[in-house]
């Protein structure tokens, strides 16, 4: 009986690695690449820490405009066909960009084209994001009591693709755009075409409800524990997208460093991240969702109140990796909730407008990036941490003794 089971369990592996986990592996790190690159490349052309905070806010306000569409559209035409359209867009849309910066690497042509390639490649990413979300749920649900262990492998391998992805990036730029466009071009291609092994997930009727835009805001607010927990790492999103907008100024003009260590500090927070998802694996096993999610709320919180007062890059790289560990415990709390909760059927646009309430803070982290003076950025991101440490903290005093938490 052993025997069968383990053969059994094995064969169940490998049909996720084929089909959730290795599309999801392409498309995460396409997504890292372009996501960390193109600021990157911002900087570099221009030197503006102006337009790299716009370029950022660029990447950020189309995706979240798309969120509401992605979700409806992946509830209705279901994620495998989304998926496969996404990446197939991105990958076109960043080819088309690598020609015209090959053909114009400086001046004005080669500052819109990134900023287009800011905006197309983050809506598309977002679609191809909602889809693997989708189908990486529904593995979820048919794991039953395992569910948080297939949320934890795919966070795994979103944090292993932003481990890689800006080094990468970094590095491809040292040898100029179109490289680095091109990378994630055939990335692109390569989620593509292994989208085509992923199930089917549920999809509604196009007449129900359930497929509306605004259905997901009405299941959210139906789910008081996934309410507060998204609430609460909202707030604490505007702290890490304040870093991450500002990453390049901070490096590159606080610490003197090159754009290559831009991207390290992304590597090792990653790095961290996945140290933590495989150890809260663990940890929910033994202790449950809620005392691990606070945990990781109490470090986030005393992480990011101490990046402000890094005296040098050294400090701040290592800070800024534990508060990203900390946030993907949190994250791994999640995405479990979610997937518990969530009606299969609504999952789409309820995901969707999850991570539109999630997203919402990077723009405008963006927005603070441009307007704000670099010597007076250290006082921003400590105004952001000590907003964030009030969220965290009143969500999860609010859900200390919510049943969908103890489970």
């Amino acid at each position: 009986m052993s025997t069968a089971v383990t053969r059994r369990h094995a064969r169940h592996t490998g049909e996720l690695l084929r089909s959730i986990y290795l599309p999801r592996a392409a498309d995460a790190l396409a997504f890292a690449m372009s996501t960390y690159g193109i600021p990157l490349l911002v900087l570099a052309t221009t030197r503006s820490a102006a337009l790299t905070g716009a370029a950022f806010a660029m990447e950020w306000v189309p995706r979240l405009a798309a969120f509401g569409w992605a979700g409806t559209i992946v509830d209705r035409r279901g994620a495998v066909h989304v998926f496969h359209l996404a990446s197939l867009g991105r990958a076109l849309a960043l080819a088309v960009g690598a020609i015209l910066l090959h053909l114009h690497p400086s001046g004005t042509v080669a500052i819109t084209t990134v900023m287009t390639l800011a905006a197309t490649t983050g809506v598309l990413t977002q679609f191809s994001y909602i889809a693997a979300e989708t189908a990486g749920a529904a593995a979820g649900r048919r794991a039953g009591g395992r569910a948080h262990r297939v949320q934890a492998v795919l966070l795994g391998i979103d944090q292993t693709a932003i481990l890689a992805g800006p080094a990468l990036a970094g590095v491809l730029l040292l040898a100029g755009p179109p490289p680095m466009l091109a990378v994630i071009t055939v990335l692109s291609l390569l989620a593509a075409v292994l989208a085509l092994r992923t199930p089917p997930s549920p999809v509604a009727p196009a007449h129900t409800p359930n497929a509306q835009v605004g259905a997901g805001w009405r299941t959210i607010r139906t789910l008081p524990a996934l309410g507060w927990l998204v609430t609460g790492l909202a707030l604490s999103n505007l702290a890490t997208g304040l870093l991450q907008a500002a990453g390049p100024v901070i490096v590159v003009q606080h610490f003197g460093q090159s754009t290559t260590a831009v991207g390290l500090v992304w590597s090792a927070a990653a790095g961290a991240t996945l140290l933590s998802v495989t150890l809260c694996r663990f940890a929910i096993d033994r202790l449950g969702l809620w005392p691990v999610g606070a945990a990781c709320a109490a470090l986030a919180s005393l992480a990011c109140l101490a990046v402000a007062q890094a005296p040098d890059y050294l400090s701040y790289l290592v800070l800024v990796a534990v508060l990203m560990a900390a946030d993907g415990g949190m994250t791994v709390v999640l995405r479990t909730l979610r997937s518990r909760l969530i009606p299969p059927e609504k999952f789409g646009s309820t995901l969707s407008a999850t991570i539109l309430i999630l997203l919402l803070p990077f723009p405008v982290a963006g927005v603070l990036t441009a307007l704000t003076p670099p010597d007076a950025m250290g006082h921003v991101i400590t105004a952001c941490a000590v907003l964030q440490a009030l969220g965290l903290l009143l969500a999860f005093t609010r859900l200390r003794t919510d049943p969908a938490l103890r489970t």
